[in-house]
């Protein structure tokens, strides 16, 4: 195990370089590998990682507790309407006080224009590592699920792959653009070609937009910006067919739920998956919103690998735990 990465934050893979991602994949394939051999791998004994949930979770709580838990650690639970957070109590007194106790950090806070400087004003105080559990900017450990997922059908050199990026009409609430936003900054970079389509209202953040342009360019890889949904199936290894809010456009609720009313037929059918390669996979990050975002035929059917990518949740943070913690 690398110890160069003890006590690093993960807010993003943006700020981790190739070799240290590849240590994460690394260990992640060994600590997959002893779960199913029934071999413990007690890396974090008597250790404890706090979790501040923001923002509810099914996934994300439980792999994360689960996976600290079979380390040897214990998970603390921590919402902050229990805490003094909802009494005004600053990051800097929160991330100080918990750095004392236990030896990390993870919080989820998806709140627009919120979360990601709450993440990094409490990784600026504390002196244990700070993980990203999804804020408002990045969703890392579920891109990093993603990227062991494709490795483990199309093997080691995903160079030359296509992965089509798409966002998909679903109603109810405005979603954060997190897992976008982080699948085209870290993909390029591992050698795939990226088409990210999108309605002319459901932009990315400007600046994470270029740098994706420009981890493409130095990768020597492709990243395409499409307005049309079914480009990103066209020829495409992977799909990830997801849907976000329209919020460099409007931040009004009202208004952002009828732009997303105003595309039904951006939705992940069998047509569409017909159009890419022959070994073309679907995944999503879930939960999916059936009969909106994708019909049933697709998400259970034999091209869908979203139960596989969520478990890897669970091999991929424990590595993360392991080796900043």
């Amino acid at each position: 195990m690398q110890t160069d990465l003890k006590g690093k934050h993960f807010i993003t893979t943006q700020e981790w370089t190739i070799d240290q991602l590849e240590a994460v994949f690394a260990l992640a394939k060994e600590l997959k590998a002893a779960k199913a051999a029934g071999k413990p791998m007690r890396l974090l004994p008597d250790k404890t990682l706090y979790m501040i949930f923001f923002d509810s979770s099914t996934r994300t709580r439980n792999s994360f507790e689960t996976g600290i838990t079979q380390l040897g650690g214990h998970g603390i639970f921590l919402s902050p309407d229990k805490m003094q957070i909802s009494h005004g109590e600053n990051a800097k007194d929160t991330a100080s006080v918990l750095s004392r106790y236990g030896e990390g950090i993870a919080i989820r806070h998806c709140a627009f224009r919120e979360g990601n400087p709450y993440l990094r004003e409490v990784a600026h105080w504390a002196s244990v590592p700070v993980i990203n559990m999804q804020c408002d900017v990045y969703h890392p450990c579920q891109i990093m699920a993603d990227y062991m997922t494709i490795r483990e059908r199309f093997g080691v050199n995903t160079r030359g792959l296509k992965i089509g990026v798409a966002w998909t009409s679903a109603p109810n609430y405005i979603r954060p653009l997190s897992v976008p936003q982080s699948l085209i900054l870290m993909m390029p970079r591992f050698g795939l070609d990226v088409t990210l389509a999108y309605p002319p209202e459901f932009s990315l953040m400007p600046d994470i937009e270029a740098q994706a342009r420009a981890n493409a360019a130095a990768a020597g890889t492709k990243f395409e910006i499409v307005e049309d949904f079914e480009a990103a199936f066209r020829d495409a290894d992977i799909v990830i067919p997801k849907s976000w809010g329209p919020l460099m456009h409007t931040t009004d609720k009202d208004q952002g739920l009828a732009l997303i009313e105003k595309y039904p037929a951006w939705r992940c059918d069998t047509r569409h998956m017909e159009l890419g390669r022959k070994d073309l996979i679907y995944m999503h990050p879930l939960p999916a919103d059936r009969g909106r975002e994708v019909t049933d035929e697709v998400i259970d059917g034999p091209r869908s690998v979203v139960y596989d990518e969520a478990e890897n949740r669970l091999h991929v943070q424990k590595a993360l735990m392991a080796l900043t913690m």
